[in-house]
């Protein structure tokens, strides 16, 4: 028997409902994965995989104790994760229960509204010369920075971000990151580039805007408290003095549910001029 035997073997008896199944799963599995990005649950079923993983080394290794151990510890575990992400399970189910089309137009409609509050903050931003950063979350978590902010999981609106950037607000230092078309946390600290190419005329801000789309795919609003100028970043490259259309015009491009961003080629060679 030759090693494509059996491979052709399991195709002559693939039919339409076999193809159907595995459709099923995969989309089930990337809807799962989609859900728990940039969340906590990923760590959790990090942790839960290599419970399980310790679990079959137990048994092949013969140490009874540590397989008696795990074995009586998953119910309890179950139980416990159970009640630690209710309010997660609550809203994935919720989203199961949405139908896929519904959901879309949902969501176009939202991220619409999103950009329309983020341009109308930067304008106003703009004219009362006070400066802005505000990061907008794609397909790379932005966990990491959300933590070390002040969290606030409140609807995106226009006075909110232009209250919380005022000299006096306690918020002002550090951006507001924009995770799922809400507000996730504020006074968040970005890491600064260090590119050496970058324009001395960038202050802080917008070197940190630069800094955080080196490292990841999200898109970064600044607004100069110097010049009122407003400016978006993008992998690792600024696109300076927009205007409210044209900032507007942009973000749909780059944050539209199903499109995909346009190659930032263009974006690059503006940047450090």
């Amino acid at each position: 028997m030759t090693f494509a035997e059996p491979i052709l073997s399991v195709l002559r008896h693939f039919g339409w409902w076999d193809l159907l199944d595995v459709l099923i799963v995969a989309v089930l599995i990337y809807e799962i994965l989609r859900m728990v990005r940039g969340t906590r649950a990923v760590q959790m079923a990090l942790g839960a995989g290599l419970i399980v993983l310790v679990f079959y080394l137990s048994r092949r290794s013969d140490l009874e104790t540590l397989n008696w151990l795990i074995r009586n510890m998953v119910g309890y575990l179950v139980f416990a994760l159970i009640v630690l992400f209710q309010a997660d399970i609550r809203r994935a189910l919720a989203q199961v229960g949405r139908t896929p089309f519904g959901g879309y137009f949902a969501r176009t409609k939202r991220t619409e509204e999103t950009i329309e509050e983020i341009v109308v903050a930067a304008g106003l931003l703009s004219a009362q010369r006070v400066g802005g950063i505000v990061a907008i979350e794609r397909s790379i978590g932005l966990r990491n920075y959300i933590e070390g902010g002040i969290p606030l999981d409140a609807t995106v609106t226009y006075d909110l971000l232009v209250t919380i950037f005022r000299p006096s607000a306690p918020l002002h230092d550090g951006a507001v990151i924009i995770q799922g078309e809400r507000i996730a946390a504020a006074a968040c600290f970005l890491p600064l580039t260090v590119n050496p190419q970058v324009s001395k005329d960038y202050g802080t801000r917008h070197r940190a805007a630069i800094g955080l789309t080196e490292e990841t795919d999200a898109v970064t609003v600044i607004v100069s408290e110097e010049t009122g100028r407003i400016s978006l970043a993008l992998d690792g490259g600024i696109e300076s003095g927009l205007t409210g259309d044209t900032l507007g015009q942009r973000l749909r491009e780059l944050l539209a549910p199903g499109r995909r961003a346009r190659e930032s080629g263009e974006l690059s060679q503006q940047t450090y001029q």
